[in-house]
């Protein structure tokens, strides 16, 4: 009883944030937690025409299916191939990206520079992606350049399948390097100045500064950012992927989410039972990911999300 007087007053006194916190935990309760309900149809031959509580309970009949589809290896690959790639190349560069900034003194200048690498986020992905289309094509701009170094021939590289996934990580680091580097930027902005007085009565350079001061301080954000984007390795978005493929690049560009799309609403017949099972696979993995990498950081480092 006592708990619950405590936590009534709390509320009471700061009811304020909890109100403007209400939406937010509407929004979830309805559309992530109250719409976990659908995923009982991954063990029924659901029929929308029947509903829930009348299709035919299956079991695990459609993961059985998933694991031994031939396309299954693929998926696998390519989805792991992608996402990690992606996590080993941005995350890398936005931590760099944010130190270089954090050492430019010319206020100004700083400003424009972040201005101009926030903006591929605020882009439609479908101005993105017609972008890449075109500075890829056989006439395009980085085409042309590395044509021209001899790395490529002369054509259009997104109808190459070993050339899609280095398209579409390094597009990935465009579009997300200046957003992503607000978080440590912040990060940055909280160390104490005091350590960085101490270094320069020490002598310390800059370089010696940002090796012994600055990066082992955002040393805990850096690994509660690497758990999140761990737990997301299995979550391609399918929008950029089915933007950007076609039937040539289906060997490298073929990911869960793509073939989610493909089998389940973009199907003359739509198999919404074998989908929401193959969706279900993809999201325990996540799950296992993040509980493994969250456990090792916290042994490591001392630094987790529970």
């Amino acid at each position: 009883m006592k708990k619950k007087s405590k936590l009534w007053n709390e509320i009471k006194r700061n009811r304020q944030l909890y109100i403007l916190f209400l939406p937010i935990l509407i929004y979830f309760l309805v559309f992530h937690y109250g719409s976990m309900y659908g995923s009982v149809i991954a063990f029924m031959d659901y029929k929308p025409a029947k509903g829930f509580l009348n299709s035919e309970w299956v079991g695990v009949k459609h993961f059985i299916r998933f694991f031994q589809d031939p396309y299954f290896g693929r998926l696998m690959k390519n989805t792991i191939a992608i996402s990690l790639g992606s996590l080993l190349v941005c995350m890398p560069v936005t931590i760099i990206f944010a130190l270089l900034l954090n050492e430019v003194r010319n206020s100004k200048f700083k400003r424009i520079v972040q201005t101009v690498s926030y903006l591929p986020h605020f882009v439609s992905l479908v101005v993105i992606c017609g972008m890449i289309k075109v500075f890829v094509s056989s006439d395009g701009i980085i085409t042309t350049m590395l044509s021209a170094l001899g790395i490529v021939e002369k054509q259009n590289l997104l109808m190459v399948a070993e050339y899609y996934q280095p398209i579409h990580i390094i597009s990935r680091v465009w579009q997300v390097m200046g957003w992503d580097s607000i978080i440590y930027l912040s990060a940055l902005a909280s160390i104490d100045q005091e350590q960085y007085e101490a270094a320069d009565l020490d002598g310390a350079g800059r370089f010696a500064k940002m090796r012994y001061i600055t990066l082992p301080s955002i040393v805990p954000t850096i690994s509660v950012m690497l758990i999140m984007k761990i737990g997301h390795v299995m979550s391609v978005g399918y929008e950029k992927v089915i933007l950007l493929y076609n039937t040539t690049t289906y060997e490298t560009a073929d990911v869960f989410s793509s073939y989610i799309y493909r089998m389940g609403l973009a199907s003359s017949y739509p198999q919404f039972s074998y989908t929401t099972a193959v969706g279900l696979v993809q999201s325990v993995i996540n799950i296992a990911l993040v509980t493994i990498s969250n456990y090792i950081s916290k042994k490591l480092k001392g630094s987790s999300l529970w």
